[in-house]
């Protein structure tokens, strides 16, 4: 790569991440848009996810090796969540920078009634590349700042 190049990768938010396709017959992870966040995954299986709360482990057919200092996060697809109930279990799914392994999805149905079928190559869920940081814990006798107080929702109102 040209340094011209990757002057132009850096200034676009471009980050090289390797991918080992697992299942060549299956598109790789693609943005729908210019400018999204995430990239599509698609299923390797078909598959029926039972209605009230059945779950599948789903495999997409690419493994990842993503950079240090960044993680992915899987996340579920809003039009299969409005229209089907479906979801992903640990939403987000975290994927941490040492993981080589394929990446696979918990998808949830919660749809109270309906099975919802998953066919191969389907989009099933979405990936985030992200800037992640490393802590040092400071510890201290007392925090600094303002405390809104109550937690879990509760804004003090």
């Amino acid at each position: 790569m040209t340094s011209a190049r990757t002057a132009r990768g850096r200034q676009m938010g471009l980050l090289r991440v390797d991918l080992v396709r697992l299942d060549a017959e299956l598109p790789l992870p693609a943005y729908a848009h210019e400018g999204d966040a995430g990239l599509d995954l698609h299923a390797r299986e078909d598959a029926t996810i039972a209605a009230g709360g059945g779950r599948v482990l789903m495999p997409t057919g690419v493994a990842i090796a993503i950079p240090q200092g960044y993680c992915g996060l899987v996340m579920p697809r809003s039009g299969l969540a409005l229209r089907h109930g479906i979801s992903i279990v640990n939403a987000p799914g975290l994927i941490d920078a040492t993981y080589r392994g394929e990446l696979r999805v918990v998808l949830i149905n919660t749809d109270p009634a309906d099975d919802y079928h998953v066919t191969r190559g389907d989009r099933i869920a979405q990936l985030v590349i992200q800037r992640v940081e490393q802590v040092e814990w400071n510890v201290v006798a007392e925090l600094g700042g303002i405390d809104r107080g109550g937690g879990f929702g509760h804004s003090g109102r």
